[in-house]
């Protein structure tokens, strides 16, 4: 049996897909299994996993037979993954040769839930390393202690998921699956669900991940309502943080996030499609309204004065709602630390 399961979401990625494919090949292991997922590709894109898969040991190809997304896509590969630990890696990145051993033997070493790593983002030919803003590495930590203070940036505002190692115990039962109503933002939401569900972590002095930003797959591209799916995603999350036994400690964090990508998305309303610029103004202030209203009234103070006046004019927009009572459901844009680490969001790639 595998000890490591590779999880490749791919949906029309051709012009890319060789080199994923090819750094696969360059990390290839007697313990590495490959599930690559496509996600009902239309341009070239299943040939090219099919070549490779032949190629690959231990490649499994999965194919939908309607274009699913990339939650659904992910979802697959946990399903039918047999490794005690589970990665992802989208179907326009690519890795280093050997990182994969590297990261399974690193797991292995400090036996916790999970492992978040360093990343190279790669725009055209410009390389610049992103580190996970852990306060240590290789050292297992409290999950929950990750999460943070509102006002720092901490490893929830890091929502790469492929930045990452799972033990399969995380998905145990059906657990940990990424929720496919979600077009956008279901890797923050897993991300904080993880931390919350975890009992130990670490961060590992790894980069051996090439993150690809800026192509034309990536769903941070389009200008339409798929944009807008942070509201549910946050709205779950705020739903289940209210039923939390630390519920106190950890809605402020999650509000000035909310508040952040409200923000981040409104001040660039003017580039999305006319009706998707309105929806956004009208959702974000009923969006307010539906926050807990101190917990609000405190984020407004503190954040920094753009932002603040920029929240408080949607604010006004909407009449103040009562909180939203608790529903005990569990259910992924920038995350909410300071301006400066909110107003640059991950690539959604499609799948």
């Amino acid at each position: 049996m595998p000890k490591l399961s590779v999880v490749v979401p791919f949906h029309n990625v051709a012009a890319y897909a060789p080199a994923t494919l090819g750094s696969l090949a360059r990390n290839t292991d007697p313990d590495i299994e490959f599930l690559l997922v496509d996600d009902a590709s239309t341009d070239g894109t299943q040939d090219i996993v099919d070549h490779w898969a032949d190629r690959l040991p231990g490649a499994r190809v999965i194919r939908h037979g309607t274009n699913q997304g990339i939650a659904a896509a992910r979802n697959s590969g946990i399903d039918a993954a047999r490794g005690d630990y589970l990665t992802f890696l989208d179907g326009d990145d690519w890795y280093a040769p050997g990182h994969l051993a590297r990261l399974l033997t690193a797991a292995q070493d400090l036996d916790c839930d999970f492992a978040r790593t360093d990343h190279v983002q790669s725009t055209g030919t410009t390389r610049v390393v992103r580190r996970a803003p852990a306060p240590l590495r290789n050292t297992v930590l409290d999950p929950r202690a990750g999460i943070g203070a509102p006002e720092r940036e901490t490893m929830v505002d890091y929502p790469f998921v492929w930045a990452g190692i799972y033990h399969r115990r995380l998905f145990a039962d059906g657990a940990q699956r990424f929720a496919t109503e979600l077009r956008t933002a279901e890797d923050r939401l897993w991300i904080w669900q993880l931390h919350l569900r975890a009992r130990g972590y670490a961060a590992l002095g790894l980069y051996g991940i090439f993150y690809r930003r800026g192509v034309t797959t990536s769903l941070t591209q389009i200008k339409d309502a798929r944009q807008l799916d942070f509201f549910p995603a946050y709205d779950a999350l705020l739903d289940q943080l209210r039923a939390d036994r630390d519920a106190d400690a950890l809605l402020p964090k999650a509000v000035r996030t909310y508040c952040a990508m409200i923000a981040f998305h409104n001040e660039k309303a003017d580039d999305y499609e006319p009706a998707t610029a309105r929806r956004l103004r009208a959702e974000s202030a009923a969006a307010l309204g539906r926050m807990p209203q101190d917990v609000l009234d405190r984020t407004l103070t503190a954040i920094d004065d753009r932002r603040g006046a920029l929240l408080r004019r949607l604010r006004a927009k909407q009449p103040k709602q009562p909180a939203k009572q608790p529903t005990g459901h569990s259910a992924e844009q920038p995350a909410a630390g300071s301006a400066e680490q909110t107003t640059e969001q991950p690539d959604q790639k499609a799948a």
